[in-house]
């Protein structure tokens, strides 16, 4: 049984795991009603989900902390957990909301030791509520992990009881592709798109002789020009890094020139990186253009 992830005391303590002497001592957090998690254990927005729904009998994950349990990488760092309690009125808790709502057979789904929304049913709820952007990723990335066409939303039977919410996700619906592999690449994805900016995502690229070399977040194919989202994790892992590299030396041997897309393009400097993006765009092709006079 892992400790360091929100558990049920009594339980723990029926399997052996601890004793409620331990349980009551510096060892461990006490998170809520017979909810507990190793001492100085930081909950991330899982963590924080599970801990959440043990002290709520009978909730359903739902919204981002789902997603994220079902493994879509779309939510922000600072998504607050909510639960669907069904008809329940309870008492208000910090840091979650809860949500109202009663759902249909097949809507739900035990995910690591907890109950989520189904896939589809966490897509429809996100598209129909959080921003428009935000709910783009969430489409995408559940889509990808689960194989879901976005059109398929369209169809879903909640959306006759929520037309508003019905008018937005046609407009994410129309936004999503599942090729892209993660939130960011998203993000990037409209922006650019905004911007009069349309590569192709996930563009394969070959050798001269036909063997694959790897696949391109972003490619502008007529200037032979490649963009890649490199996070946070790439910068500070080494070997990561080294792999980068690497990889980058494999496009260039194909005659692309590759440009890095970072977080801080994305979240902080959008504007800027679209000016960067389209003055590289531009260069390249007058380049390409030289080469062939």
């Amino acid at each position: 049984m892992d400790l360091s992830q929100p558990f049920r005391g009594s339980v723990a303590v029926r399997a052996g795991a601890t004793t409620w002497r331990r349980l009551d001592g510096p060892a461990f957090d006490r998170l809520g009603y017979d909810t507990y998690v190793a001492a100085g254990t930081v909950l991330d927005l899982r963590g924080r989900a599970t801990a959440a729904a043990l002290a709520v009998p009978g909730a359903v994950v739902g919204g981002y902390a789902a997603a994220d349990i079902l493994g879509a990488d779309c939510a922000p760092r600072d998504a607050t957990v909510e639960l669907v309690v069904g008809r329940r009125r309870l008492r208000a808790r910090e840091g979650v909301r809860l949500r109202q709502d009663v759902l249909a057979e097949g809507e739900t789904m035990p995910f690591d030791g907890v109950t989520v929304t189904s896939p589809r049913r966490t897509m429809f709820d996100l598209a129909c509520t959080v921003d428009h952007d935000e709910a783009v990723a969430v489409v995408d990335g559940l889509g990808r992990r689960f194989r879901i066409a976005p059109e398929s939303l369209l169809s879903y039977p909640a959306a006759r009881d929520n037309p508003r919410g019905g008018r937005r996700l046609a407009a994410v619906v129309a936004d999503a592709d599942t090729r892209a592999e993660s939130r960011p690449e998203t993000l990037a994805r409209l922006t650019m798109r905004r911007a009069g900016l349309t590569p192709t995502p996930q563009l394969e690229v070959r050798d001269i002789w036909g063997v694959f070399v790897g696949r391109l977040d972003f490619a502008w194919e007529d200037c032979r020009l490649g963009a890649e989202y490199q996070g946070d994790q790439h910068r500070a892992d080494r070997e990561q890094w080294l792999r980068d590299a690497a990889r980058t030396a494999d496009f260039t041997s194909c005659g692309w020139s590759i440009i890095p897309i970072t977080s801080d393009d994305v979240f902080r400097r959008p504007a800027e990186f679209v000016r960067r993006m389209r003055a590289a765009v531009d260069a390249r092709r007058r380049e390409m253009a030289g080469r062939s006079r």
